[in-house]
This record gives structure tokens, C-alpha cells and sequence, in this order.
């Protein structure tokens, strides 16, 4: 993502220098405690192991880790994997309370295993006690959205949050949509069927667009329909993928992709999908914000024309999809107040303030730094407010507890299920009922294999 213009790009050198007077009297946000560079290196000679997906954030914290070294003594080896590696390894070395990491990321689709498991460290203990943790590190500031995940039954909290996915729409073309009489982005579903009918095509761009992880696009409508991917997670694991409120919805998704789509949707990734939009050949997507704010950026074709909004309204409400990752503490550390050192610092305020500015990085979840001015002005694309969609997102999920059917350790194996269920629906294999009901007893075989009780 590109940093911000240069006469508006805060330096690595102008903002230590800022930072370090600041530091002195308030630090550099909402009066936080003093950086203390003297202080004694009681970690030093300390080597820190830990582990991520490969993802832009941890790339950038890779980059300012000689200063966390140089202040805290303590060697970080951050290693990084291919996202399906990453989670493969992880599991098998925190089922097997392994000690090879200190810190690692703990995968949003994973959150329920791991957490529900015992495999990670509780960190109420770290952050109540004042000679591990200054108060003004302020651990309520991360939004709720972000951490809901990431918290057991009794609200401990296992992690925190690097990164918060929430869901919004984008058209690109907002220009085609205004000269087709319509003055907003769609409200509801209806609203965003109309839409695309009367849009598709002109000027040669498809009305919609989207990649091939229906498991993750599809949930907001049914949703938004009064469905369900279980019947009460987490303590009810019964699939409810057959119901009619999930047949509605899967036809209607399915439609959006084939009837409004460009050709060879189904196989479309991420980032085919982010071009498509980007060149203008595909205008209105519903996405995680990461990946729509590079449509107002540099090098993107409708960065005069982009529009952003909210994830449209169903009969039942609106529902958008929110994930989350963060940090925590295995089980098994050898080294774990200096992993909470590592951590606190990776996720203070300054360090995720200096993410966001110098990085362009967005998908941030402190609420302050979200309420900065300098994030704000960041984050207006195209003259719109973006941070409070995004902020309003955040909010939404963290109190309706929607997101909880994606956080169950069983939720990867109804998912593949619900992929390929879109998929025939779309190429007309089989009918909306059919493909669900299908998917409805595979889920079903498949969870009892495993050995998850059930209402069937």
C-alpha cells in the first residue's frame, strides 16, 4: 500500500525525533506514559522465537526490530510461513505444548481450537500486574470487534489484535452508478440486485465482483437472510446450512456472481478480484477494508470515482463479516515475560500509530489511533470519512457476537463444504435446495467423524 504523499509522509528520523521529545512529557498519543530509553536491559542476551503467516505487518515489524532490540536487549527471530504452513505447524506444535516458540500469531479460523484448548497463555495476569504492564498501555483501547475472538467465555483475553478485517463495500465506478439514477450505494439486498441490473456492463464493467472464499462473502447474506452457518455457537455445533433462510441466500449470492460477474468469477482471487476493480473492469465488491483502500490510492484507475459504504441491510438486519488475529503466548514458552515485552511494544500505541503512517497499513485496532487525525486524514479516500465505516464495523461485530460461527474448531470443514455448495449453484450442477441440503450432510458426517454432538 502506498505511504502517504510526500508532503505529508512522516519520516523514520522526523518521527523518532517528535516522538522522543514528546516521549519526555506525554508520549505521543492520548497522555501516555514516557518512553524510558535508559532504563537497565534486564532482558539482555534473551533470544525471542516466534511466529507468523507472512503478511505485511509482521513484514514492517521485521523492519523496526533493531530498535526493539537496542532498547530491550532481547533478540527477536520472527519466522514467517505461507499462510496454510503457518497453521499446519501451529497446530501441531501447540497440541504437543511444544517450546519452540515464544509468540505467535493466533489465526482467526483457529481462535476457538487453540484458545478453547488451553494453548495459549492467559493474559489477564500480565496486564493487571503494574511492573509488567504501565496502565496507559491502555489494553481496553483495541476495539471490540477485534478482540472478541481472542477472549474465552469469562472475557480473559488470550491475545491482542494485530489485525482487524471488518467488512465494507467499494464500487469503483460510482460515476456509472450515478448516471444510472442512483445517488448511494445500496442500502439492502434488493437495493443491490436493482443495482447491478441496471448497471451491469456499462461502459464495460461487470456490476459486481468478488474471489473464490464463498464461505467468508456469502455469511453477511445469510446473515442478513435470518440464517446460520450453526445452530448456536458455540455450544451448538448442528449445521443449519439447509435451512430456507440458507437456500434464499445461496441462490441470491450465486446469482450476484454469475448473472453480474466477469467471466471465470469462481476462480477469481483475491487479488484478480482486487484488479478487476481496480482497472476498472468490475465496480461494487464487499471486502475486509485492506483490501478496498487501494482503490482511492496511487496506480488505481477509479481513485476519482471510488465510493465507499457500508455492507448492505437484509430482511434480518445487517451482518458484516469481521475477523481478526493477533499475538499471544503459547503454553509452552520458555520465555514469556520477555514474549509480553515483545508484544506490548509490537502493539503499543506509537508502534501501531507508526504502522499506519509510515506503512500505509490499515487494518488497525486501536481505537485511538483509529480516532487520530492523522489516521483520519489518512483514511479520507476520495473525500470520504472511511475510518468511522470502519470504526462503525468494528463496533457492530463486537457486540452481536455474529462472527461466532467462524471461531469454532470445526468450522474449516463446514466452510469446504459451503465452497463447493456456491459453486454448483452457480454453474447450475444443482438447484439452491439441493446443493445445501447436500452440504448439509456432508457437514453433518464430517462433524460426527470427529466426534461433535449434535441435535441430529
Amino acid at each position: 500500500m502506498n505511504k502517504i504523499k510526500n508532503s505529508k509522509k512522516i519520516t523514520r528520523r522526523s518521527f523518532l525525533k517528535t516522538t522522543a521529545a514528546a516521549a519526555l512529557a506525554y508520549g505521543t498519543i492520548g497522555g501516555m506514559a514516557p518512553i524510558v530509553l535508559g532504563k537497565a536491559k534486564k532482558f539482555k542476551g534473551v533470544t525471542l522465537n516466534g511466529a507468523a503467516f507472512q503478511h505485511g505487518y509482521h513484514m514492517y515489524l521485521k523492519e523496526y526490530l533493531p530498535e526493539f532490540e537496542e532498547m530491550t536487549g532481547i533478540k527477536v527471530n520472527l519466522e514467517l510461513a505461507a499462510f496454510p504452513i503457518y497453521n499446519q505447524r501451529a497446530d501441531l506444535e501447540l497440541s504437543t505444548k511444544g517450546r519452540a516458540w515464544d509468540f505467535m500469531n493466533i489465526t482467526f479460523i483457529y481462535t476457538g481450537r487453540w484458545i478453547g484448548a488451553g494453548w495459549f497463555e492467559n493474559l489477564e495476569p500480565y496486564i493487571k500486574d503494574p511492573n509488567l504492564t504501565p496502565p496507559d498501555w491502555d489494553a481496553d483501547d483495541f476495539m471490540g470487534g477485534s478482540m472478541a475472538c481472542l477472549k474465552d467465555s469469562n472475557n480473559n483475553r488470550y491475545a491482542f489484535a494485530w489485525e482487524g478485517g471488518a467488512m465494507i463495500a467499494a464500487a469503483g465506478r460510482f460515476d456509472i452508478i450515478e448516471k444510472s439514477g442512483f445517488n448511494h450505494l445500496p442500502k439492502t439486498f434488493e437495493e443491490l440486485v436493482t443495482m447491478c441490473a441496471a448497471i451491469n456492463k456499462k461502459e464495460e464493467c461487470y456490476a459486481y465482483v468478488n474471489d473464490n472464499l464463498h464461505h467468508w462473502h456469502w455469511i453477511p447474506f445469510l446473515h442478513g437472510f435470518g440464517g446460520d452457518v450453526f445452530k448456536a455457537p458455540p455450544g451448538n455445533l448442528t449445521p443449519t446450512i439447509d435451512t430456507p433462510e440458507a437456500i434464499e441466500s445461496a441462490q441470491y449470492y450465486a446469482d450476484l456472481l454469475m448473472k453480474y460477474s466477469p467471466e471465470g468469477i469462481l476462480s477469481y482471487t483475491m487479488d484478480q478480484a482486487r484488479v478487476a476493480q481496480m482497472t476498472g473492469r468490475a465496480n461494487y465488491r464487499n471486502q475486509a477494508i485492506a483490501w478496498l483502500v487501494p482503490l482511492a490510492k496511487e496506480g488505481s484507475k477509479v481513485s476519482k470515482t471510488v465510493k465507499y459504504g457500508l455492507m448492505p441491510a437484509g430482511p434480518k438486519g445487517n451482518f458484516p463479516a469481521v475477523n481478526s488475529r493477533g499475538y499471544g503466548i503459547p503454553i509452552g514458552a520458555k520465555n514469556k515475560k520477555a514474549a509480553w515485552e515483545f508484544i506490548k511494544w509490537a502493539l503499543s500505541k506509537e508502534m501501531v500509530k507508526r504502522i499506519a503512517l509510515e506503512k500505509g497499513y490499515t487494518a488497525i485496532c486501536r481505537k485511538s489511533i483509529i480516532e487520530d487525525p492523522k489516521y483520519k486524514e489518512y483514511m479520507t479516500l476520495n473525500g470520504q470519512d472511511v475510518a468511522s465505516l470502519y470504526m462503525k464495523v468494528m463496533e457492530m461485530s463486537g457486540t452481536t457476537g455474529h462472527m461466532a460461527y467462524r471461531t469454532v474448531p470445526v468450522f474449516p470443514q463446514v466452510g469446504d463444504k459451503i465452497n463447493k455448495a456456491i459453486e454448483r449453484i452457480a454453474t447450475k450442477q444443482q438447484t439452491a435446495e439441493e446443493a445445501m441440503k447436500q452440504a448439509q450432510k456432508q457437514a453433518i458426517a464430517d462433524l460426527r467423524k470427529s466426534g461433535i454432538k449434535m441435535d441430529i
